[in-house]
């Protein structure tokens, strides 16, 4: 036998804590091996075509070793990503910090859900360290950003309620995107020049306004993990290895109490791609390392703590998988906008397949901030928007029109082909087959989000991942979402629609996981501490979503990785064999 590959860092995982930890490691001179389960996705290469899009999802049992990670428990549905960056290569590059005011700290042995053991004046260096290198910019006014509809159509009616409801107001949303070049002279398509080149090594553009930001962007605007933090990672410190399609079985103490062994498969996607694989029969890879950093993701962090806890005597059981929050999730529609122009109301295609996903936020206050117990928790609604694809999807799936456009088309063209129309130009019948298209034009998303209970419980039956979550405490709040979303969909002319995964599944759905590994003072109020250090076990660590004690309220993107940066001054400080320093 042969001594298993050693590293003074473990990373398991490469989203918005694994990536930010693995390149703050690197560039203290450590030795770091990051593990991502999924594929490189370079830009250039999401897929776009039906028959790519339908491998795009991760299962390898099934064959499927794809992006899109879609959990679907008992009430409550999640969407995550696999691959090499993570969350950032499917999320709406928001980069909003917490509100200073909404770091609770409720009493949790007197029926509180929520403790944060960090304030926001801690974060706030470290908020800075992370924006330097994603530099998020703010959607620009002008030229052909005034042509982005979504963006004017919402900015107006936040402005609007905004004027009308106390403590709302219009934030401008910064994105994770690079939009231009040069602020005085924004430009969509401008070939983007790079500090450090990335890893892919593709010439990357700033957006073209799109709509694509959630299934990829292949032209290489979005400032994603893969292109900033992990090629910094290798830049800085060539000992770092990045290793994909390495995925997680288990991990545990060495023997000595000295550093940690991990145990991984490796997925061999062009052998396995399309077909079922009994993927537990894989054979393991084992390294060792002194400093083990779990970044799995909310659900993937939590799922391999429940499975691996026994092998951590110190592991505090008693908060192991609680505190699940969906930070506050809410999709609603804006179906059929209008618009008053002089004393007629005309349709207003709002059109969501153009521009960037997100451009602005109404946020409305929360009791914390006004202190008056009236005003609820706080939430964020933001503009919606999707791809093209999508829109042509969903303006088929209504079967009678279609149903009726193709017979009228079918008629029409008898006509034609047998003599009684003379009417050679097929034009006008062609553009009455494809029918208005006004759903999907004049549709905006609003994505909400806030404070709700976290108050969900992760556990395991027998191998499977569970969660205990009803969103029956976080009630009050969802009416308060739902009817801050009302008064938008009221200025915009338009009609109120939840969303139909939840009408259709009765489930909520989040693409914010939050929990399931609080963060506490001390081992009797969570599992971690503020630094994302295990309690009782050194050298350990966890820097992703699965530590916040409860919701964000904003997009949490930019608090997990400012959170993680904190960290990783810490464990590079740390040294191998010491217990944890307070």
């Amino acid at each position: 036998m042969t001594a298993a590959e050693h590293f003074d860092a473990v990373v398991i995982g490469s989203g918005f804590g694994g990536a930010v930890m693995a390149y703050r490691l690197a560039e203290r001179g450590l030795r770091v091996c990051v593990l991502e389960r999924g594929q490189e996705h370079p830009p250039g290469s999401f897929p776009r075509a039906p028959h790519l899009v339908k491998d795009n999802f991760w299962d390898p049992s099934a064959g499927l070793y794809g992006m899109f990670n879609v959990w679907f428990f008992r009430r409550l549905g999640a969407l995550v990503s696999s691959g090499l960056g993570g969350g950032s290569l499917i999320y709406a590059n928001v980069m909003l910090r917490k509100d200073e005011n909404w770091f609770v700290r409720e009493d949790l042995a007197d029926g509180g859900y929520e403790s944060w053991p960090l304030t926001r004046k801690e974060l706030d260096a470290h908020y800075d360290h992370v924006e330097r290198v994603l530099k998020p910019q703010t959607f620009p006014t002008g030229g052909d950003y005034d042509k982005v509809e979504k963006a004017r159509a919402f900015r107006q009616a936040a402005q609007r309620v905004a004027s009308q409801l106390p403590g709302c107001r219009l934030i401008p949303t910064p994105l994770a995107v690079t939009l231009f070049n040069d602020p005085a002279a924004p430009t969509p398509g401008q070939p983007i020049v790079e500090e450090i080149q990335n890893r892919y090594r593709f010439p990357r553009q700033t957006c073209v306004l799109c709509a694509k930001c959630l299934v990829g962007c292949n032209h290489g605007a979005k400032n994603t993990l893969d292109l900033t933090y992990l090629t910094r990672a290798e830049h800085v410190n060539q000992n770092t290895q990045i290793r994909t399609r390495c995925e997680v079985r288990s991990f545990q103490p060495r023997a000595g109490g000295r550093g940690y062994e991990v145990r991984y498969v490796v997925h061999d996607v062009e052998r396995y791609a399309g077909l079922a694989l009994e993927t537990s029969a894989l054979p393991l890879t084992t390294i060792t390392c002194d400093r083990l950093v779990l970044a799995a993701g909310t659900i993937g962090t939590s799922y391999l703590l429940l499975k691996n806890a026994t092998s951590f005597s110190q592991l505090s059981a008693r908060h192991l998988g609680t505190r699940f929050s969906g930070n506050g999730d809410l999709l609603a529609l804006a179906t059929m906008c209008s618009r008053k122009r002089g004393d007629r109301i005309e349709p207003w295609p709002v059109d969501p397949t153009h521009g960037p996903t997100i451009t602005h936020a109404l946020r409305r206050d929360d009791a914390l901030d006004s202190g008056r117990s009236s005003d609820g928790r706080g939430v964020y609604v933001q503009d919606g928007g999707f791809p093209a694809e999508l829109a042509w999807m969903v303006e088929n799936i209504n079967p009678l029109g279609v149903l009726s456009r193709g017979l009228r088309f079918a008629k029409q063209l008898a006509g034609k082909l047998l003599g009684g129309d003379l009417d050679t130009d097929l034009g006008e019948e062609l553009s009455d087959l494809l029918g208005k298209a006004e759903f999907t034009s004049r549709t905006l998303p609003l994505l909400g989000m806030g404070r709700d209970v976290p108050d969900g419980v992760f556990a395991l039956a027998g191998n499977r991942l569970q969660l205990d979550w009803n969103g029956r405490r976080s009630a009050a709040y969802f009416d308060g979402a739902t009817e801050l979303a009302s008064h938008l969909v009221h200025e915009l002319g338009g009609t109120l629609r939840l969303d139909p995964f939840s009408q259709l599944f009765r489930r909520a759905v989040t693409v914010h996981p939050l929990g399931g590994c609080p963060m506490g003072r001390h081992r009797s109020e969570g599992v971690v501490d503020s630094w994302g250090r295990v309690f009782g076990h050194p050298g350990f660590v966890v820097t992703d979503g699965s530590i916040l004690p409860g919701p964000v309220g904003s997009n949490p993107a930019l608090t997990i990785a400012a959170i993680a940066d904190r960290a990783a001054d810490r464990l590079a400080e740390w040294s191998s064999g010491t217990a944890w320093a307070d």
